[in-house]
């Protein structure tokens, strides 16, 4: 009897990391019906979308609750088919506080449950950790320390790597260098502001003063933005900064250095082993809160995996063009001591983030609760 699964993402970013896994699993169960909340991605690796994801993502708070009633539909069609027994397997990514609901339907329905990239419980909310356990089977999690953390709450889970790991050949400088036209011997500032339009208004006045700085005291020759299609830079041509819209990768490739907002990108960094400083501002009251409730003592990922401050972290009020300038110069000097015991921390946190693989990791491990 062929398997019947249904794989949740509710996002871009678990659609990106969703697919990888639908090609694992048809790879493995060859006449599986693979079913999906998703996108895309998970349709061309081989899923049938009954609920494209585009219905019901959007941004911005008065968005986000205009959407409510849609998702509350689309819980409520979800768990008829759980009800109906028309699966053997949930296969949730991210996207937590939808998804913890489809777990709870699920159990409840007597389908299995395996949870893909965890919720950030470890930095807001461990309490919650007790519902998520009552709610789902296994859980597969990406970071390395989430291994030791979920257990501590009464979870088991399972580090499976970083999907960021599959995501290479990570580009060479020199290639980088010539698809962007940048001499070889030029210093390189990369610029990362983020791909949301909130934190784009908020960081990039900053960032891009910062990097005027540098280029006038001759730190760095040249300063690329790795912006988004629709991403507005002002003042971006009269600094004589270059905006490459599309992947970042190859941005970071080709840089000594990066200023980077806080998130995955600063994983993409370490991999691509670029030095970075890392920034972030949010609305002063999401500040005042979050002090308050968070749980661990850095908010950039590549110091959480390393386990210390590996890199600067400048938040709100010290996101500032001369404090961000003032970090990034020695950064910007292969050759100065700062910048040699940064590249050695990022060479640690390459070899904790994992081997590849984790897509087929996350297959075999919805195979044993098939099983």
């Amino acid at each position: 009897m062929s398997r019947r699964i249904f794989v949740s993402a509710g996002e871009p970013s678990g659609d990106l990391h969703g697919a990888p896994v639908v090609r694992a699993l048809r790879e493995r169960f060859p006449d599986a019906v693979i079913e999906a909340f998703g996108g895309r991605q998970m349709a061309t690796a081989g899923a049938t979308v009954l609920f494209p994801m585009e219905r019901y993502t959007v941004m911005g708070f008065a968005e986000i609750v205009s959407k409510i009633p849609a998702h509350y539909r689309l819980l409520r069609a979800i768990e008829r088919r759980f009800q109906a027994g028309e699966y053997d397997l949930a296969l949730l990514i991210d996207y937590p506080g939808f998804h913890l609901r489809v777990a709870e339907r699920a159990r409840r329905a007597g389908v299995k449950v395996l949870y893909y990239i965890a919720p950030q419980l470890w930095a807001w909310r461990p309490g919650r950790a007790r519902r998520l356990a009552g709610a789902i089977d296994r859980l597969a999690v990406i970071l390395p320390f989430e291994e030791r953390f979920f257990p501590s709450v009464g979870l088991p889970a399972e580090f499976v790597g970083h999907p960021l790991v599959d995501r290479g050949p990570w580009p060479d400088r020199i290639g980088s260098r010539r698809a962007l036209r940048v001499p070889a011997e030029a210093k390189v500032l990369g610029i990362f502001p983020g791909s949301r339009p909130q934190e784009i208004e908020r960081l990039w006045p900053a960032f891009r003063d910062a990097a005027m700085r540098l280029l006038r005291d001759r730190r760095c020759d040249r300063a690329i933005v790795a912006g988004t299609a629709g991403g507005s830079y002002p003042g971006a041509a009269e600094g004589d900064l270059t905006i490459v819209r599309g992947d970042p990768i190859q941005v970071f490739a080709a840089a000594d250095a990066a200023l980077a907002k806080s998130g995955t990108t600063t994983l993409e960094a370490a991999l691509c082993d670029t030095p970075m400083v890392v920034a972030y501002r949010v609305h002063p009251l999401t500040s005042f809160f979050a002090r308050r409730v968070m749980r661990v003592p850095w908010i950039s990922l590549v110091n959480l995996v390393a386990g210390e401050e590996l890199v600067p972290e400048l938040l709100q009020r010290d996101v500032t063009p001369a404090r961000l300038a003032a970090e990034l110069a020695p950064l910007l000097d292969p050759a100065h001591p700062t910048t040699a015991r940064q590249r050695e921390g990022l060479r640690r946190v390459r070899e904790l983030l994992g081997g590849p693989g984790a897509a087929r990791r996350v297959a075999g491990m919805a195979a044993e609760l098939m099983a």
